[in-house]
């Protein structure tokens, strides 16, 4: 089958029917789970077989540092997931960014970014990039008229993330598309906090999308992988020959490990987001925070934008604890079921302090700047009972 017919195939289907079905290639022996293929290289019938695969006349595989079958078939049902051309997988979130952001740039670039974002995304724009001699400008991502002028001749990427980390604010994916469109720029969305099953950037306009799929793809903190989504042009022109030249590729056993992640990922996604949203409610009034965000609610600062853009909320709330980071702390110790991690979009649910761990090499000003105050806490909803989960954070807040 093509890849335009098998991608018209998928298309029949919603996405829960492809995320367990699409890119599954299956070997003679007729296996219902993918098999695992842990091989580094892969042999030839003939050496005039061999010159053709590396010459790229006859296709499959040849190194798993360029391909192999688990990554494809990974890479395949993102593909048809997110209604993309191509996609090459990464071996971690971060690598996804990176490449994404780097490979098709020079020196003589520049780049325009939202401020609000992870604090390794913030580092590669605005201390790698210039390394290279690839000028950055960052900008509050929620207002338009900074990103217009922003823009420059030379202007080649803009990068954001939405909902953002930590604070959850909703950019404009569909303006930013067009301002940085008419720039002659292209627009790369990373999508972790809202996940396939809420958001479809390149539906919304946008050029690449990125993922951790460390998060809510592996939702059960077993191992590291990220992926890059654009056109078959984008990747073959700036993404393939990176990543076969630099090697920053996913390994065969956690694209199979992802895969299976995939399976369930719309059922996990819609407990988990369901569990934020009670969290939310339950908390919002509550006499020890002082603010509290979700996107799934009427009080949202971008409300608008995210019924525009997103089918639902997120699994991630953010909110201020009363007492700076000592009222914080004596939070987060005092949980009993929620756990203090970095991570987010497992199974189980966890809690960070941004100030002290993803942002904490940001000036207190610049948190400020971007609502990240020292008793500010991510909340990563798990599949945890959701009345366990609002008992656990009441009693918790009494101690803090």
């Amino acid at each position: 089958m093509s890849r335009s017919a098998a991608l018209e195939t998928a298309a029949r289907y919603r996405p829960e029917t492809r995320l367990v079905h699409s890119g599954t290639l299956r070997s003679e022996f007729g296996e219902t789970s993918e098999a695992l293929y842990l091989t580094q290289g892969f042999v030839y019938d003939t050496a005039e077989q061999c010159e053709a695969r590396f010459k790229g006349e006859e296709t499959g595989f040849l190194y798993s540092r360029f391909s192999n079958p688990n990554v494809s078939m990974f890479e395949r049902r993102m593909i048809e997931l997110e209604g993309a051309g191509a996609a090459r997988a990464t071996a971690t979130g971060m690598a996804a960014v990176t490449t994404a952001i780097l490979a098709p740039l020079k020196a003589g670039d520049h780049v325009v970014a939202a401020k609000a974002m992870f604090g390794s995304c913030r580092y590669v724009v605005e201390d790698l990039l210039p390394r290279y001699g690839i000028a950055s400008t960052l900008v509050d991502g929620l207002d338009l008229e900074q990103w217009r002028k922003a823009m420059r001749p030379n202007t080649r990427t803009c990068f954001l993330e939405s909902p953002t980390n930590p604070t959850l604010d909703v950019l404009d994916i569909g303006a930013i598309a067009d301002i940085a469109h008419q720039a002659g720029a292209r627009l790369i969305v990373d999508n972790v906090f809202a996940t396939p099953i809420w958001q479809s950037p390149l539906q919304l306009g946008a050029d690449v999308v990125v993922y951790s799929a460390t998060k809510h793809i592996d939702g059960q903190g077993r191992c590291l992988g990220g992926i890059i989504l654009s056109s078959e042009q984008f990747i073959a022109d700036h993404i393939h020959t990176f990543m076969r030249q630099t090697g920053p590729s996913m390994s065969p056993f956690n694209a199979w490990v992802l895969l299976k992640g995939l399976e369930t990922l719309a059922i996990r996604v819609r407990a988990q987001t369901e569990a934020a949203a009670a969290v939310a409610e339950a908390l919002a009034a509550h006499p020890k925070i002082s603010r509290l965000i979700y996107p799934g609610r009427a009080d949202h600062p971008q409300a608008a934008v995210v019924k525009k853009q997103m089918r639902a909320g997120s699994t991630l709330v953010g909110f201020e604890v009363k007492g700076g980071k000592a009222g914080a702390f004596r939070f987060l110790n005092a949980l009993k079921l929620a756990r203090i991690s970095n991570n987010l979009g497992d199974a189980k649910s966890l809690v960070t302090h941004p100030a002290t761990t993803t942002h904490q090499r940001l000036t207190p000003e610049a948190r400020a700047e971007l609502g990240i105050s020292e008793g500010f806490v991510r909340f990563s909803a798990g599949l945890e009972h959701r009345d366990d989960l609002i008992e656990d954070f009441v009693a918790a807040l009494e101690k803090a």
